[in-house]
């Protein structure tokens, strides 16, 4: 009877990691070997900060739910070791961001790899993946170089509407 309960247990944490996998735009895989209690205080903080979830999970529970969305086999050598993981909902990019600053600040625990909006990274595509922009940032920068022809073409229009009212 308690390995039907336990069986039961665990068949609903794999779901609930599915559909998190599922949910998320990025989840960061990383070892948090040799993080002091307050370090990891401090790194769930900041992630909590960004808007990040991070929380340990059994590799064979995150293995299997990999499986059920159909990422299992890209995973399944980051899944070795002690493995902590952080999901992003609504910035792709802050997950990495975070952990790839704390990572420096710290020198202890690293980036294993990830998940991106469906792709499936190595740590070093991850830590590169971390350098972007936020999406607002982004969307801004695109914005501001649309915006910038067109400014320059106001304002060469308002100099010949001067020159000709000169005249």
């Amino acid at each position: 009877m308690a390995n039907v309960k336990n069986i039961e247990m665990k068949s609903k944490q794999v779901d609930e990691v599915a559909e998190k996998i599922s949910k998320a735009m990025s989840v960061v895989l990383f070892d948090y070997r040799g993080l002091t209690v307050a370090e990891d205080t401090e790194l769930r903080t900041e992630m909590r900060r960004e808007g990040v979830e991070y929380t340990v999970i059994k590799n064979h529970i995150v293995g299997r739910a990999l499986q059920q969305t159909g990422f299992g086999e890209g995973m399944k050598e980051m899944l070795i070791g002690p493995s902590a993981f952080a999901f992003g909902y609504n910035d792709a990019v802050a997950p990495a961001r975070v952990l790839k600053n704390y990572v420096k600040k710290v020198k202890k625990c690293e980036i294993k790899g990830g998940l991106v909006d469906g792709a499936v990274m190595g740590a070093s595509e991850i830590n590169i993946f971390a350098d972007l922009p936020s999406r607002e940032v982004l969307i801004s920068r695109m914005l501001g170089s649309m915006l910038s022809p067109i400014t320059r073409l106001a304002v060469a229009l308002d100099q010949i509407a001067k020159k000709q009212a000169e005249a």
